[in-house]
């Protein structure tokens, strides 16, 4: 029996409703992350420029359009659980160029940004708030690492009780194998992994 049938019989892989309310949550496409002189990066250019796409569109219809960083304080760095495992991010330090949200995604000034100890954007954050304050139904999650921050959102997004949609080709990791592993899992589990393109053409659907 192939995996996909293993998955249908399953009930997995059902399609996502999408509502009229979108809102677009960019995880952690700040220069720690997407700039690679730093190690934890990697290079996110083409999947920045596309999120910018759809962030464009999203602001002109008037939906929300929000973004999220790692920040820790420096009297946390040898307290957190999460910093002994992933030592490296112990460099994502509040103040610093690391924790700075990429010009390449276009950011504006009236964009909010969610800032996070942990995975999942909603994790101990405004994010829900803001959400349910924008009467937000349909959650697009782009952003890195896709096997990281954006899977854990994507969960917490759906848990929270949003529809999801992840575009692919602006979602970044550090290699193929996780970042395709997780759009395979989120697509079957959690939300509609799709495109840019499709992103772009429903939201210029909405009034």
């Amino acid at each position: 029996m192939s995996q996909e049938q293993v998955y249908s019989d399953a009930g997995f892989g059902q399609p996502v409703p999408r509502g009229t309310r979108p809102a677009i949550v960019v995880v952690d496409f700040s220069y720690g992350f997407t700039d690679t002189q730093y190690p934890t990066a990697s290079d996110a250019s083409a999947q920045m420029a596309k999120t910018r796409r759809i962030c464009d569109i999203a602001r002109d219809k008037g939906f929300p359009v929000i973004f999220s960083t790692i920040a820790f304080h420096l009297g946390e760095l040898d307290t957190l659980p999460w910093l002994r495992k992933a030592a490296g991010m112990r460099a994502l330090v509040e103040g610093s160029r690391l924790v700075e949200i990429d010009a390449a995604t276009g950011i504006q000034p009236n964009d909010p940004i969610v800032v996070k100890k942990g995975a999942s954007s909603f994790f101990g954050s405004t994010l829900a708030a803001l959400l349910t304050g924008a009467k937000t139904d349909t959650l697009v999650v782009c952003g890195a690492t896709t096997s990281g921050c954006v899977r854990a959102t994507v969960v917490d997004a759906v848990q929270s009780g949003f529809n999801v949609l992840v575009p692919r080709d602006c979602c970044a990791d550090r290699a193929a194998a996780p970042h395709e592993a997780n759009l395979y899992d989120m697509n079957q589990k959690y939300a509609d992994v799709t495109d840019a393109a499709d992103i772009a053409a429903w939201l210029d659907s909405l009034a």
